[in-house]
């Protein structure tokens, strides 16, 4: 009898054992410092976004969240060395929806969706941007489609890559309304910026966040947005459905992923810990004076998401000539 109490003590204790070992190991993730690739140099949107992010983030999970940027061919340099990393949720990416979505339709890229795991949706619903400087001849976007018809060619716009969100976004609108600029690919919004600032192109594509303050200051003037409705951080600046183009309008989505291996554990506790700091003051007041809605979505919901926009691009990219096949 005494051998039999004490098996079944050693069993349980054996079972209470491995019971605590395994809920220490998920509590205690994370234990170090977690590195968030943002796939464009400092300064742009996504840039400037995924810094309010990792530090809200960062408080939710008791772990410092480090922005590192690996910009470079329209994001899939920094979504490449995301999917060669261990997958044990201490290398994430804080991405828009370019290299996802678009870009493995137009380029080469060693990577597919499938290698990727999504967390969460951070913003949604947000539009790119066409600016002028303050001295150009146009000061409306019906004025600016215009202008351009009667100048073909004449005027350069940069944006974040070939046949990436800005251009996409670009063409969907010009090439229905009969416009020919030239497209210029740079890094990302915050190096399109510096050249639009410097003179070297005459257009800025790209994202709300780096343009803004030099709209205040005077410096630039924002003439289109790409969605169907105005931004509400720039009421004066003509939408595609100013332009009778609502079905083509294109918006920007950000969020955060991972590499595909991703223990479902780790997982839910990102995607807990994310979507939290997607809500928190410091993040939802930045966006918001941006004109970017915060979202905060399930790992599935951003999965849906991002799975429907690549089908939809595939025959979008395809019309406009801009798909590698």
């Amino acid at each position: 009898m005494d051998n039999i109490i004490r098996k079944c003590l050693i069993v349980g204790l054996s079972i209470f054992s491995l019971s605590a070992i395994s809920w220490t190991a998920q509590a205690e993730f994370p234990d170090r410092p977690i590195e968030l690739i943002v796939p464009t140099p400092p300064g742009g949107g996504t840039d400037m976004t995924g810094r309010k992010l990792a530090e809200a983030a960062g408080e939710v999970l008791g772990q410092k969240v480090v922005v590192v940027n690996k910009p470079g061919a329209a994001g899939s340099i920094g979504m490449s060395v995301l999917t060669q990393v261990k997958p044990d949720g201490y290398t994430l990416a804080y991405v828009w929806n370019a290299p996802l979505t678009i870009v493995p339709h137009t380029m080469d890229v060693p990577y597919k969706t499938s290698d990727l795991i999504p967390i969460t949706q951070v913003t949604g619903g947000t539009p790119l941007i066409f600016c002028v400087k303050p001295d150009f001849p146009a000061k409306t976007g019906q004025e600016f489609v215009d202008h351009i018809k009667a100048n073909p060619n004449k005027y350069t716009y940069g944006n974040d890559g070939i046949g990436a969100t800005v251009q996409l976004a670009g063409e969907r609108i010009f090439q229905p309304l009969g416009m020919n600029l030239r497209a210029v690919p740079f890094g990302g919004a915050g190096e399109t910026l510096k050249n639009f600032l410097g003179g070297h192109v005459d257009i800025y594509g790209g994202s709300i966040p780096p343009i803004l303050g030099h709209v205040k200051a005077g410096k630039a003037r924002c003439i289109l947005v790409t969605t169907a409705q105005r931004s509400s951080a720039l009421p004066d600046t003509s939408s595609a459905g100013d332009l009778g183009l609502s079905d083509k309008a294109t918006e920007l989505f950000r969020g955060v992923i991972g590499p595909a291996g991703l223990p479902a554990d780790r997982l839910a506790i990102l995607q807990k810990a994310f979507a939290k700091a997607t809500h928190a003051e410091v993040v939802t007041t930045y966006l918001k004076k941006r004109g970017e809605v915060p979202i905060g979505s399930t790992s599935d919901e951003f999965k849906k998401k991002i799975l429907s926009e690549y089908a939809a691009n595939a025959s979008i990219l395809k019309g406009l000539g801009l798909s590698k096949n």
